[in-house]
């Protein structure tokens, strides 16, 4: 059995939730395996079922395509482990819940209504429960109101357990003390970096034989990787601009598809706030004009915020009675109290948005562009069947190329590969992908256009010879002779410290940082740096060569931060709070570790199988 995922007991129901959404509130994508095998395994007689693992599994994948932004195949689920994390979280949640059934933790119907009431899926336009919405949603989704509640009362019960065997652990004081004193420490110091100018003399020129050396010594540095020799056709809108013709018509039937684009009227950037009577509403803006409140003080007694009863930018319309007021201001203020489609309120103007107007002559060079651009894109599409019947037929690149108005192109395509096609993701994962068995076939770019591709060979990855990458190998001698250099005269340097000597006496130009914590930053200067700065006694000099920089430091003072000052408090507050959630999720690690070591589990690899199988 794989290990668990460490998980809050509050998880699976959030799932469920999510999963609708996810799901279109419709089961989108979710097949019901109510054929033959009903389940995927079972804890202590409790089964899994197939239903269960599939909108799990789907769940799943949708986020991780989300994440990777294109669609995941199961292929590549297996890969990563994903079907593994989701069997054993399901197996986990079973052996909770058998767990807590032999223990008799059970919640009562009120607890299992106030958590179907307060899902948002089962809610109407108006907030409240909705057992139209709530029967129709279990419907799509496969489940009955009698399955659902029971996972809803198991979820309640397993929380129940979870929050017994993690809730109420601490990390160790002395623990959390030591951490935060640590973490709050800081340091005084004096830092400088060399550089070339520093050096006695200038670094010379490599030698002929200094550079065919330095060329043999690095060869992964100048290794061309693997190259994929590509022949493609390809065809884009902009190939096809001089073929469109563009009439006055055209051009004012998009500018007004567009006018809302080109034309905009007058607004106000506006906050509304409501009252529930008239007089409250009147009171309130005596106390604003009278200075006793703010706008955002008033909101604030009402619970809200300036964000809450922001409107954003609104014209007349949005505003109704109150439409003309707000409008007559001509600098920031407040107006009313006047209706409104919630009751009597206050409205704040907070800016002023001049009306717009771009004429069609103005527009005209936009338009054309846009409509040039969508005939061509049009006049793609047309031809797409006739171009894919083409390579279906066996045509190749080439006499496609003679025969339509695509063009034919070549590229060695490889990491180091830009511009033209290459530029388009959709060709760089053909050419990535496409084997010498692959016939041509067409795909879209993401402009409107097509292309089809063909892979002539692949060159394994070989070293560019000398004469290719010269300057290349000239100018890495260069740094790295550079970094050599200043390296040694860093040596020299520490040693004339040692001997009594300061970073100012040895005329270097310094820069002294005090009270530096240790999660500080110093720009365009490694980390190196700092960690070195952290590790050093005080009174101590040392040199840090990274990359292609070389520091000198030397360390000042020590200071530990003081227990009793506010902010070392609040740290030492959020150390202890992120140890105690670690403690408890290794306690809940455990304890599901030895759960799933007493109850008795099978797993049906036939159904599980079989599910994968239908996502595929």
């Amino acid at each position: 059995m794989p290990s668990v995922l460490r998980h809050t007991g509050a998880n699976k129901l959030v799932w469920i939730m999510l999963g609708m959404v996810m799901l279109g509130l419709g089961g989108y994508g979710v097949t019901n395996f109510s054929g033959g095998v009903s389940n995927v395994g079972s804890v202590d007689g409790r089964d899994i079922s197939v239903n269960d693992y599939a909108r799990a599994l789907r769940r799943e994948m949708r986020a991780l395509s989300a994440q990777v932004g294109q669609p995941v195949t199961m292929e590549m689920v297996r890969a990563l482990g994903v079907d593994r994390a989701v069997q054993a979280r399901l197996f986990a949640d079973a052996a909770f819940d058998s767990e807590a059934e032999r223990l008799g933790v059970a919640v009562g119907d009120n607890e299992v209504r106030r958590r179907l009431l307060s899902i948002p899926a089962f809610q109407g336009l108006d907030g409240k429960f909705d057992r139209d919405a709530y029967r129709l949603t279990l419907e799509q989704n496969g489940l009955s109101e009698s399955e659902f509640e029971t996972q809803v009362r198991d979820e309640a019960a397993r929380s129940l357990l979870q929050s017994a065997v993690a809730g109420g652990v601490a990390a160790p004081r002395a623990y959390v003390d030591t951490l935060a004193a640590w973490q709050n420490q800081t340091r005084d110091f004096r830092l400088v970096q060399l550089l070339p100018s520093d050096l006695p003399e200038p670094v010379p020129a490599p030698t002929e034989d200094e550079i065919r050396a330095y060329h043999d010594a690095h060869p992964d540095a100048f290794t061309r990787p693997e190259t994929r020799n590509i022949t493609y056709v390809w065809l884009t809108p902009e190939m096809l601009a001089d073929k469109v013709q563009v009439d006055e018509a055209a051009v004012k039937e998009a500018y007004e598809a567009r006018k809302s684009e080109f034309v905009t009227p007058e607004a106000r950037l506006v906050e509304r706030l409501v009252y529930p009577t008239e007089e409250e509403a009147t009171a309130a803006r005596a106390r604003l004009d009278s200075g006793a409140a703010t706008f955002a003080d008033l909101a604030a007694e009402r619970g809200l915020t300036l964000a809450d009863v922001d409107m954003g930018e609104v014209g007349r319309d949005a505003l109704g009675a109150a439409a003309d007021a707000v409008f007559a201001l001509t600098e920031p203020g407040v107006v009313g109290p006047l209706p409104s489609d919630l009751g009597p309120a206050l409205f704040a103007m907070n800016g002023i948005i001049e009306a717009k107007e771009v004429s069609l002559d103005d527009a005209r060079e936009e338009l054309t562009a846009a409509v040039v651009q969508d005939r061509a894109r049009r006049m793609i599409s047309d031809e797409t069947d006739n171009l894919a019947d083409l390579l279906a037929g066996g045509a190749t690149l080439e006499e496609v190329a003679d025969e339509t108005d695509m063009d034919l192109g070549s590229v060695a395509f490889n990491a180091e590969a830009e511009g033209g096609i290459v530029g388009y993701a959709p060709f760089r994962e053909a050419a990535a992908a496409v084997t010498a068995q692959d016939f041509p076939e067409l795909k879209n770019l993401d402009d409107g256009g097509v292309f089809a591709l063909r892979l002539d060979g692949i060159d394994p990855p070989a070293v560019k010879p000398l004469d290719e990458v010269r300057d290349e190998v000239i100018a890495a001698w260069t740094r790295d002779e550079t970094v050599k250099r200043l390296t040694a005269l860093a040596g020299e340097l520490l040693a004339q410290i040692q001997n009594g000597a300061t970073l100012e006496t040895l005329g270097l130009v310094t820069t002294a940082y005090s009270g530096f914590r240790r999660d500080g930053y110093i720009a365009d200067t490694p980390a190196e740096v700092v960690q070195k700065v952290f590790a050093m006694s005080a009174g101590e000099s040392a040199a840090v060569a990274t990359g292609d920089t070389v520091h000198l430091v030397t360390l000042g003072g020590i200071t530990d931060a003081d227990p009793a000052e506010p902010e070392m408090q609040a740290a030492t507050a959020a150390l202890g709070e992120q140890a105690r959630q670690g403690v408890a999720g290794d306690m809940l690690d455990l304890f599901t570790r030895a759960l799933q070591g007493s109850v008795q589990i099978t797993l049906n690899q036939t159904a599980i199988d079989a599910v994968q199988a239908q996502m595929q």
